[in-house]
């Protein structure tokens, strides 16, 4: 049982003092910025947590609930009162002007009951104007470009010596990351649009060049036809039940897009979920009262930097000399912790279990997440067992308890946090002793100095009141999650790299494959199409990094399987990584093997979720084929059963040759 006494012995533990962090300066090359507010300034724990609510609909008939969202642009209270409010980007209800916010409401999906949303792009004034970028957009990489015309859009563009780089309309498309979506409704990075605004520029692009197709195939489906400045997905929810979230994807713009606030929760629920009081609850749904009480809570962890009048703050300029044109943001990593879209809140939680969605929703941040006493001892000493009984893709087959989460950007855990027996007027914290910079692996305080306790160290305090009733759901020790399902045997072993080149006096990460030599052949976005999956068939992917960084990499439409990990890839994962993901996290040298069935036809994509480097060439192409089509060579291999097993960084299939005979080990 946990005592104050405890608690408070575990607290005094460990040293205060503040390390310097990392941040990105090892690279040599400094950023231009304006003036910052020093993070050192903001009081903590003055404001409480805001809980997003339910997202409202338009209509929910016998076969699917429709919505139609916007994102637009309003002032939103992040930093703490006096500070002013901060102009951001943001998700809402058309039909309900009172529920945009940061992040957006939560969608509230059932397994099995399609979700039908139009997606709008309302990034207008008041006369019907377009709003340029809230941060400077570096025009040069490979992007949108909607200034190149219909016959340069979606290629690189060009810097007009402007420190603000491209101040035109800004594109849009949404991801629904995670989702078993069809090619249409997944959020291409090239079927983006521009509002409907009456001073668009008429030598511009409104659209991608992936956005007439998708609307096609849309209309065709189902009838209806995309209006300008929108696009209407559908999610058929024919998964397992999960946390999923759903963000802008814009080719090369989705770093400043999320970065400016548009994004939000999905929770899909039913299906194999467990009986209702197993688990605690409730969570938002539509038409909850004011101040309703939830114990099933989202937490969107994201780091940010402000400017001194309360503005967010990003990279102007990226070069290294402090002249000449701007060279892509390798990576960035925010001065403060933001949950919910308030720096560092505070949530009064009852002596009872809670359920917390936690999602790591930072640009370049890793998160390696604690509950300790002290908020600023390192190394942090955890008070409380982290119970993660879900990935991204579901329930993992059994609890796990955890000291210390780890959460790459754009992974999520299901976690059950126990407060029974914690006295009431306990405060405890959830602590992050993540870097401050880029992460390769280790241990904090080992490997590399955990961040900053006094700022990116903290992230949500916990003030623990009195029990109100009994709590029906089961101790997470007790938990009988439902059946794990798992795939079949391969058809296909495909040996992929993660790859870095300098380029222009910065380093600039790429996937790839491997050549007949088993190194890395990096490769672009508009490089030929390698990974062509056959529609029906499971394959197993070999990823090897020859990088010194830890890549989430994140492939669309498939959750997978979690093979193996290490020099060889056949080091087997451990208990909280047995379940589905969408988002693997890919270790410096090593081969990470997974596996997944592609089950949908169609135009994906497959990347590095650390956003600077997917705005910067870390994506590629991800093509399903019919049964019977012809695919590009790209240096897989078949999996035959009996083969000879894959080698740890032997010869693969030639790009473009035969395939070599291998077996699926997974």
């Amino acid at each position: 049982m946990v005592t104050r006494r405890g608690l408070l012995a575990a607290g005094a533990t460990g040293g205060a003092a503040a390390l310097v962090p990392a941040g990105w300066a090892a690279s040599g090359l400094a950023f231009a910025v304006a003036a910052s507010l020093d993070a050192r300034d903001i009081p903590k724990y003055v404001t409480p947590l805001r809980i997003p609510p339910a997202m409202p609909t338009v209509a929910s008939g016998p076969e699917r609930d429709t919505y139609e969202i916007a994102v637009r642009q309003f002032r939103q209270q992040i930093l703490p009162p006096p500070w002013p409010r901060t102009t951001v980007w943001g998700y809402g209800s058309t039909a309900h002007p009172g529920s945009f916010g940061y992040p957006a409401p939560t969608i509230m999906a059932r397994v099995g009951r399609p979700v039908r949303v139009t997606w709008v792009n309302q990034l207008v004034d008041d006369r019907g104007d377009y709003l340029p970028h809230l941060l400077p957009v570096d025009p040069t990489v490979h992007w949108a470009n909607p200034a190149g015309g219909i016959e340069h859009r979606d290629r690189h563009g060009r810097w007009d010596g402007s420190p603000q780089g491209y101040r035109g309309p800004v594109p849009q498309v949404v991801h629904l990351h995670g989702a078993h979506s069809s090619q249409e409704s997944d959020g291409h990075a090239e079927a983006w649009y521009l509002p409907v605004a009456r001073d668009l520029p008429p030598d511009f692009a409104v659209s991608g060049s992936a956005y007439r197709e998708f609307r096609s195939r849309f209309a065709e489906r189902s009838g209806l036809r995309w209006t300008p400045g929108s696009a209407t997905f559908e999610y058929a929810n024919d998964q397992r039940p999960c946390t999923l979230w759903y963000h802008d994807h814009t080719l090369g713009l989705t770093r400043e897009n999320v970065y400016a606030g548009p994004a939000g929760f999905y929770l899909l629920g039913g299906g194999d979920e467990l009986p209702q009081e197993a688990l605690p609850g409730p969570a938002p749904t539509r038409d909850d009262p004011p101040n309703a009480s939830y114990h099933d809570i989202p937490l969107m962890i994201q780091d940010r930097s402000f400017t001194a009048d309360g503005e967010l703050r990003y990279p102007k300029r990226y070069s290294g000399n402090g002249d000449g044109p701007p060279v892509a943001v390798p990576g960035f990593t925010g001065s403060t912790i933001v949950v919910n879209g308030r720096t560092w809140p505070t949530l009064t939680v009852r002596r009872r279990r809670y359920r917390f969605r936690l999602l790591n929703g930072c640009n370049s941040r890793f998160l390696l997440l604690s509950v300790a006493a002290n908020a600023t001892a390192r190394p942090a000493r955890p008070v409380l067992p982290v119970w993660q009984i879900g990935s991204d893709g579901g329930f993992l087959p059994e609890p796990v308890a955890h000291e210390r989460v780890s959460l790459g950007p754009a992974q999520r855990v299901d976690a059950i946090v126990d407060f029974t027996d914690v006295p009431a007027g306990t405060e405890l914290y959830l602590v992050n002793e993540g870097p401050d910079g880029m992460y390769a692996g280790g241990r904090p305080g080992v490997d590399f100095p955990p961040a900053d306790p006094q700022t990116t160290g903290q992230v949500l305090r916990f003030v623990v009141t009195d029990a109100a009733g009994a709590d029906p759901s089961v101790p997470p020790d007790q938990l009988r999650l439902p059946a794990h399902p798992r795939l079949g045997a391969a058809q296909r072993v495909r040996r992929l790299s993660l790859n870095e080149r300098g380029s222009g006096g910065s380093t600039v990460m790429l996937l790839g494959v491997l050549d007949e030599r088993g190194r890395g052949l990096p490769l672009r976005w508009s490089d030929p199409v390698t990974e062509q999956p056959t529609l029906g068939d499971t394959e197993v992917w070999e990823v090897r990094n020859f990088t010194r960084h830890v890549h989430p990499v994140h492939l669309h439409q498939v959750q997978f399987e979690l093979l193996g990990r290490g020099h060889s890839g056949r080091s087997r994962p451990g208990p909280a990584d047995r379940g589905w993901m969408d988002t693997v996290l890919a270790y410096p040298w090593e081969v990470t093997r997974i596996k997944a069935r592609f089950d949908l036809p169609g135009r994906y994509a497959w990347h590095c979720h650390l956003l600077e480097h997917e705005d910067n060439e870390m994506m590629r192409p991800l093509n399903v084929l019919p049964r019977g089509g012809a695919a590009a060579g790209d240096g897989g291999a078949a999996a035959v059963d009996g083969g000879a097993a894959a080698g740890d960084g032997g010869a693969a299939g030639g790009v473009g040759g035969a395939p070599t005979a291998s077996t699926d080990a997974g």
